[in-house]
């Protein structure tokens, strides 16, 4: 069988039901087209083109290449790859940059066919792909952008900056992200790697009696199973609690679907697969716990030994009579919110292998020197013997905060003596990793005559699965943000997150704030429509202001920004028809007593090179960036010097990359860490400093725990800020999204818009389409296509509206934007179909049909 293949003809002889995907990157070693889903042809990730028409390769069989001409971007020619890569680069097209090889094949197949598309066209030629960092309106750009150079055939010059903060500094490493070419973990090639497959639960909750390997252990290929005995260190995993195992035993109990009871590794990943299969589990199936209230209910029944509640978190302040009193109008009503797949494109994978007496491993974690303490404890070493290097990921939004396939890689590489690599399928993915939370919110809300707050009563509950995983700090933030964005005098808030058989839930994008802001602002229109008072004007008069407190009684001292964040979306509201407006306050940090801390190294490699050592996780949010940005405002370098690593060897920690924290602690260390390199670079040159090192360091330690006897209430150092209008049309669909967003100090204008127009675009998602639903602790669907998240025809405009209120506590005034873009979404969302439907919403989501197909 022949085909031409990058502009040379191939003659095909292997099997005609391989993928198109799995010949490109296993036999021709061609990596730009990346595995998101295989085989389910959901996510775009593998686009290629075949005779001008953008395909998707993981479901293309070679037998229907034959004939045919496939062009992937290493076949474009010097010409096109310098015009994609120019234009995504300068547009802010690329975040994590996984899928965007599969949109440069779209936009390639489209523009060979249509050189002048309208915005209209270049939104139906990418439906087929996902995105979940940008919304998608930067990448039509650059398409667009694209077009325009290539229809006057010239170039587009790459992007020139000093990297100075408030800069359009250009992502780094973008320029390689374009082309594919720069390499997540799974396209990275060792020799003599072999590979590991993982046999699964096959119920949410069952006694496992025994585990028959033999067949497997006998399978051609195969070179050794692995069950829970073989781990030599402490079994148990976990962020903060570890109840966590990495494989169960023979005599315990499964806790859901994702818990894993073996491992095998063979020659190929294909052999492992098939002999995973092949072991045989004798279980005792037992009833699953499947809701909070049944679990509690349940209390004999324990998920684990210490029982089914995991956390309970009480704030409470404020004289409740008095404040009864006052109040004229009530608003009440029980808001739930539903499971939601993160949908980082990249599934997980993790490759290890021998480093001297211990373990060197690949991570794409979000916590690099978390998973060396883990795998360290969990293989009996030291910290010393285990390296951790993180390659940056594909996506995470949370969903790769908890240790994963890092473990099983780790175990295997270690027992065997050799390099071994562990990816996960999408099944899989979504099966494994932890998920947003459900919440029940039962919220009272009231205000007064003249339409002052007056009180807020809230009880919280969480389904936070079969492990605890960040799950009691998620609750702790939904009952120390449930006062949203606003001054209430009195609060009664309790929140607890709750054991079941589900898959567990933990850290996601807004983590457990979106969640308290959509229940929130619905009781807000409502007394607003009770007293008839002006929903803007309601907003305005009760927002939180210097010298005004927080759910927590934190009394906040400086850089406040709501106000001036509904200033900027006040014209848009009033001149819509249909509108629904929001507000929303984010932590940036930790917090609740917790210490922020982080430690950089910035090292003077050649006259030519220096190198910056952090702890933090880049994942499309951009922390790489910013650090170049805050070294080269700090001092004076050129941003083409600076070469960005994480290594756990350099002692660089920063702990999670969670919380909306990373561009804060990252630039406090640098802004230290830079101060003695500046004055050494006003005597002597880079190549006079050469094998200088310098360090940086900061820590905030100086926040309070939730319900501390303290005189001062510090529950975070720092909060970002915004307001958010959500414009119907005459049909009632979403027509545009007016993002108003207190970010201190814009770093870099370009990276900002696309971290705000992807939260926004992941909000709507959250408020209209996207459920991860269970039924009996079993997952309806594991495909990727019906988590509901939107494609590009779906998404409608969104104006984002940079608001600058500097933070005393930011680098150089800055606040975490990471988060707080989807938080106002779905109560924006709610409260503008409640102004076109006359229909209060209780619960999400809220219908795919409010967006135009």
């Amino acid at each position: 069988m022949k085909f031409i293949l990058n502009g040379i003809e191939k003659n095909y002889e292997g099997d005609p039901e391989a993928t198109l995907l799995h010949y490109l990157r296993e036999e021709e070693g061609i990596l730009s087209p990346k595995n998101g889903c295989a085989p389910q042809g959901t996510c775009g990730c593998c686009a290629v083109d075949v005779d001008s028409r953008g395909l998707l390769s993981c479901v293309i069989p070679m037998k229907k290449v034959a004939g045919k001409t496939v062009t992937t971007t290493e076949g474009l020619g010097e010409y096109r790859q310098q015009v994609f890569t120019n234009a995504f680069v300068e547009k802010g097209a690329v975040q994590c940059g996984y899928c965007t090889p599969g949109f440069v094949m779209q936009a390639e197949a489209l523009l060979k066919r249509n050189i002048n598309p309208s915005r209209e066209e270049v939104e139906k030629a990418i439906n087929p792909n996902l995105c979940r960092c940008t919304g998608y309106k930067k990448i039509v750009d650059s398409i667009l952008y694209a077009a325009k150079a290539f229809q006057e055939n010239r170039g587009i010059p790459a992007m020139i900056s000093q990297g100075k903060v408030g800069e359009r500094q250009a992502r780094y490493q973008a320029e390689r992200a374009v082309m594919g070419n720069r390499p997540f973990i799974d396209d990275m090639r060792f020799e003599g790697m072999v590979y590991g497959a993982l046999k699964w639960s096959e119920h949410p909750r069952a006694k496992v009696l025994s585990i028959q390997t033999k067949n497997a252990e006998t399978f051609p290929g195969v070179l050794r199973v692995f069950t829970a005995k073989d781990i030599p260190g402490e079994r148990f995993q976990g962020i903060i609690v570890p109840d966590w195992p990495l494989m169960v035993d023979i005599g315990e109990e499964t806790r859901y679907l994702g818990d894993v009871l073996a491992g095998v590794v063979a020659e190929s990943e294909e052999i492992a697969r098939e002999a995973a299969q092949l072991i045989r589990v004798e279980y005792e199936v037992l009833s699953p716990l499947t809701d909070p209230h049944e679990s509690l209910a349940k209390a004999n029944t324990k998920i684990h030994e210490k029982g089914n509640l995991l956390s309970e978190t009480i704030t409470k302040r404020g004289d409740f009579a008095d404040a009864e009193k006052q109040t004229a109008y009530i608003s009440h009503g029980v808001y739930k919110t539903q499971r939601i797949e993160q949908g980082f494109l990249e599934p997980e994978c993790s490759i290890a292998q021998p480093w001297g007496e211990g373990i060197e491993f690949f991570s794409q974690g979000q916590g690099i020197y978390e998973d060396q303490k883990q795998i360290a404890k969990l293989l009996g070493l030291t910290l010393e013997q285990t390296k951790g290097v993180f390659v940056p990921n594909g996506g995470a939004f949370g969903g790769k905060e908890d240790l994963s396939v890092q473990g099983h890689a780790c175990l295997f590489a270690f027992l065997l003596k050799k390099t071994v690599k562990v990816l996960l399928t999408r099944e899989e993915s979504i099966i494994m990793h932890p998920k947003r939370h459900p919440l029940e919110m039962e919220y009272t809300l009231g205000c007064d005559q003249q339409g002052m707050l007056t009180l807020v009563k809230a009880r919280i509950i969480g389904d936070t699965g079969a492990y605890a995983s960040v799950g009691m700090k998620v609750l702790e933030r939904s009952a120390g943000h449930a006062t949203g964005a606003y001054y209430v005098p009195c609060v009664d808030v309790e929140s607890r997150a709750v054991y079941t058989n589900n898959v567990p839930c933990g850290a996601m994008r807004g983590f457990g704030v979106n969640q308290v802001t959509f229940a929130l602002e619905s009781c807000i229109d409502d007394l607003c429509e009770q007293g008839n008072f002006d929903r803007w004007q309601f907003r305005y008069d009760n927002a939180l202001t210097e010298g005004k407190a927080t759910s927590t009684g934190q009394v906040l001292e400086a850089g406040v920004g709501v106000r001036k964040a509904l200033l900027a979306v006040k014209e848009h509201f009033e001149n819509a028809k249909y509108a629904g407006l929001a507000c929303g306050i984010k932590n940036t940090g930790l917090g609740n007593g917790m210490p922020d801390e982080g430690t950089i190294k910035i090292v003077i490699e050649s006259a030519s090179k220096v190198v910056l050592h952090h702890g933090w996780t880049e994942m499309g949010q951009g922390v790489h960036t910013m650090g170049v940005q805050f070294l080269c405002e700090n001092t004076g370098l050129s941003p083409e010097l600076i070469e960005v690593r994480v290594e756990t060897p350099e002692k660089a920690f920063a702990g999670m990359t969670t919380g909306s924290r990373g561009t804060s602690v990252l630039g406090h260390c640098i802004i230290d860490g830079a101060k003695k390199l500046k004055q050494d670079l006003e005597t002597q040159t880079l190549e006079e400093l050469v094998g200088r090192v310098y360090e940086g360091h900061w820590i905030c330690d100086w926040t309070t725990k939730l319900g501390a006897d303290v005189e001062k209430i510090v529950t975070h150092y720092s909060y970002a800020y915004a307001a958010q209008v959500v414009v119907l049309d005459d049909d009632g669909n979403v027509d545009t999204v007016y993002a108003a967003h207190d970010a201190g100090k814009i770093i870099n204008p370009t990276l900002f818009e696309g971290q705000i127009e992807g939260s926004i675009h992941m909000g709507l998602g959250y408020a209209l389409s996207e459920d991860l639903a269970m039924k009996d602790s079993l997952f309806e669907s594991t495909n990727l296509r019906k988590c509901g998240i939107l494609r590009a025809k779906q998404t409608p405009k969104m104006e984002v509206i940079g608001i600058e209120v500097n933070d005393p506590n930011g680098p150089h005034g800055a606040k975490g934007v990471g988060e707080i873009g989807l938080v106002p979404t779905a109560g924006a969302v709610a409260n503008a179909l409640y102004q076109y439907e006359g229909k209060r919403h209780y619960q999400l989501p809220m219908g795919l049909k409010r967006i135009k197909a």
